[in-house]
């Protein structure tokens, strides 16, 4: 997993959570039993995809010279999901 800010690191989780919550597929496999363990919680999801390398999103990081670097979250990777 690379590094990021803990400002990075809460934008992502918090934009997967509100994909989730407004009906966007989840990326990760779980079970009746483990969503009500986590009370369908869609923060909660969020954070097992990040832990997963799961979620699609990239990451724009502006530089000195008005120069923008984006990166990718992860590569999203399909097999994860099999």
């Amino acid at each position: 997993m690379k590094e990021y800010t803990k400002y990075e690191h809460a934008r992502i989780i918090g934009a997967r959570a509100l994909q989730i919550s407004m009906g966007a597929p989840m990326l990760v496999k779980l079970t009746d039993e483990d969503l009500k363990r986590i009370r369908y919680n869609p923060v909660e999801i969020a954070k097992l995809e990040f832990k997963q390398d799961l979620i699609p999103l990239n990451i724009k990081r502006p530089f000195p010279g008005a120069v923008n670097k984006e990166m990718p979250v992860k590569p999203f990777d399909q097999t994860k999901l099999e």
